[in-house]
């Protein structure tokens, strides 16, 4: 163990002055250097914000690909195409929320069952079915502006 303690101090030695360091600080030995405190506990996780009418949000939209049928959503729902859900990152689950199309105006309403999409500069993923609705299965992603309906019904407390 000294020794390779040895080596790793040399080796920092070393690297600090072919790098050209001005001033190199001395090497600490192993037995004075701090030690690391155990770690803080951990603060729970803040509830997801409650959405309002007025959220609105704009992005691109893209839809489930048809090998997730049956698969969990994170709410533990079996995903189905046929049905009008979708995925957000941050609104909360049982949330109904309007999708409408920037380009053809058409709308859709549905309801938050999964978390996603994880692709930078979308802001929903919908079923196949709400994306039918939108007329965007041929273009696969369309831009669009998101509406709160209605918030997630509140939850029992267990």
């Amino acid at each position: 163990m000294k020794r390779i303690i040895t080596i790793v101090l040399a080796l920092g030695a070393l690297a600090a002055t072919t790098v050209g360091a001005q001033t190199a600080a001395p090497a600490a030995s192993p037995a004075a250097m701090p030690r690391a405190s155990a770690p803080a506990a951990a603060a729970p996780a803040p509830a997801a914000p409650a959405a309002t009418g007025s959220d609105a949000m704009e992005g691109l939209a893209a839809y489930y690909s048809s090998r997730l049928e049956g698969r969990k959503t994170a709410t533990g729902q079996t995903f189905r195409q046929s049905r009008l859900t979708a995925a957000h990152q941050t609104l909360p689950f049982g949330t109904r929320v309007k999708v409408t199309h920037a380009q053809n105006g058409r709308s859709v309403v549905v309801v938050i069952n999964d978390r996603g999409p994880t692709q930078a500069g979308r802001v929903i993923d919908l079923s196949r079915s709400a994306a039918g609705k939108l007329g965007m299965l041929r273009a696969g992603l369309a831009p669009v502006k998101l509406e709160v309906v209605a918030a997630a019904p509140a939850q029992k407390a267990k």
